[in-house]
């Protein structure tokens, strides 16, 4: 598969990065030489410096070879010409990025007559699964899998102190749940039943919504829906209006801090139902002036991820129930779950996941990148006539560091072993490392023999 990504920026190259990794061949178009010159030091991709508006560049790197075009630059509708210009010359398929909300109701028509076939809004998207944790009772993040019949959660061994210095073979704490991943001082591992587990330990656990709402009660993760109604975001983009816009429905009153005027201006004309506070929300002061610590929640969703993740930090130690940060660098994954911050979100990982989603297409049903993108989960549809129907799983030749979490089978979730066997249509969680995907996709691709074939 050959894919040209245009716009160099964060997500430009993430999304080359991870792509590589599964041996896609990919071009980087982008004006500016020198950021250029720096990325082929560190990654195996084609670069072409040239503007992707221009007709010509299109055609001197035979766009009609391309399979697919993603646009990721800084401008919405040059997002939008490129991909209507690279389609009009015979690229197969094109994604572009768009996050203007004035564009928001109109994705669909934009979609139809430009000839786009993905559009991504990954600060839509990040304001999406804000409002869901805000919203909901857990006090972990958790991501929902098969329609929300299955979550994968995560949290300090520290709140279950049961099972700290137990290998997990010998807990009987976490009933029909299963532990998919350990993040430990800095390093995640796969466990197998010897594992033990200790404490600081940050695990992953999967298993139906039904055995984690029990896993909550039993050992009071869960508040109150009814406490949140008071929240400040910090940062005044656009994560802050969609998301202001969302909670809105929910009657929660939103407090938002922007230090430009300008945009200030703009948010009390659109958001008539929130508090527009013009200042600098890394002033303690003001933070406290605008009751700080009466809120219920805090989210950091600013430009700057050490801005978000230290505001975010004060706001908990101020007594805020529920602490948010945007995180952009997903190397700071490793530091976060030790700082006290509840959840980071990294609306270039979610942008990458929909990517995904689209790219595998097919049996594909979903894409999630946990654990700063260190990790992958994917929601697959077993095929009436892929070989490992009516198979156990122990005879189906897994690969090492390749874990089935969790199977939906007529609407009922199980937690396989090794004698499961795999109907048509079942919907299967799969999880690995970002580094095995590699393994995965040949495991379950029909074109290079996989058993989804």
């Amino acid at each position: 598969m050959k894919v040209i990504i245009v716009g160099v920026g964060k997500l430009g190259y993430r999304l080359a990065e991870t792509l590589v990794n599964v041996d896609i061949d990919v071009t980087l178009l982008d004006q500016n030489e020198k950021v250029l010159e720096g990325i082929n030091n560190y990654l195996d991709v084609l670069t072409v410096c040239a503007n992707g508006i221009e007709i010509e560049a299109l055609k001197e790197i035979n766009i009609k070879s391309y399979d697919l075009l993603v646009a990721t630059t800084n401008s919405d509708e040059s997002n939008a010409l490129i991909c209507t210009l690279a389609k009009k010359l015979g690229c197969k398929k094109t994604i572009a990025r768009i996050r203007n909300p004035e564009y928001t109701k109109q994705v669909e028509f934009i979609k139809l007559e430009l000839g786009i076939d993905h559009i991504i809004n990954p600060d839509l998207a990040t304001s999406n699964e804000i409002a869901r944790y805000l919203l909901k009772s857990y006090n972990f993040y958790s991501e929902d899998f098969a329609k929300g019949k299955v979550a994968i959660v995560d949290f300090s061994i520290n709140h279950i102190p049961e099972l700290i210095g137990k290998k997990i073979m010998e807990q009987n704490i976490l009933e029909n749940l299963l532990i998919i991943s350990i993040f430990r001082e800095g390093n995640l591992i796969i466990p197998h039943g010897n594992t033990e587990l200790k404490e600081d330990d940050i695990i992953n656990v999967i298993g139906s919504q039904e055995a984690i709402n029990k896993l909550s009660e039993r050992f009071n993760f869960i508040s109150p829906r009814s406490k949140i109604k008071k929240v400040m975001i910090l940062g005044g983009g656009n994560i802050a209006f969609y998301l202001a816009q969302k909670l809105k429905h929910s009657h929660v009153d939103v407090s938002i801090i922007e230090q430009d005027m300008e945009r200030c201006t703009y948010l009390s004309e659109k958001l008539t139902d929130a508090l527009i506070i013009q200042g600098d929300g890394t002033d303690i002061n003001i933070l406290e002036e605008e009751g700080l610590n009466s809120m219920d929640a805090f989210i950091g969703a600013t430009g700057f991820d050490e801005q978000n993740l230290l505001m975010s930090l004060i706001a908990k130690r101020a007594g805020v129930k529920k602490t948010i940060a945007k995180v952009s660098r997903s190397n700071y994954v490793k530091i976060i779950d030790n700082l006290g911050v509840d959840i980071s979100l990294n609306p270039i990982n979610i942008a990458i996941s929909s990517i995904l989603k689209f790219i595998r297409g097919g049996k594909v049903v979903s894409v999630s990148l946990l654990l700063g993108g260190e990790a992958e989960v994917i929601e697959m549809i077993a095929l009436k006539n892929s070989k490992i129907i009516g198979k156990p799983l122990y005879q189906m030749g897994l690969p090492k560091g390749i874990i089935i979490g969790a199977i939906v089978h007529a609407g009922k979730v199980l937690i396989p072993n090794g004698n499961t066997i795999i109907s048509p249509n079942d919907r299967l969680i799969i999880f690995c490392l970002s580094s095995d995907v590699p393994k995965l996709e040949e495991f379950t691709n029909p074109m290079k023999g996989g058993l989804f074939r």
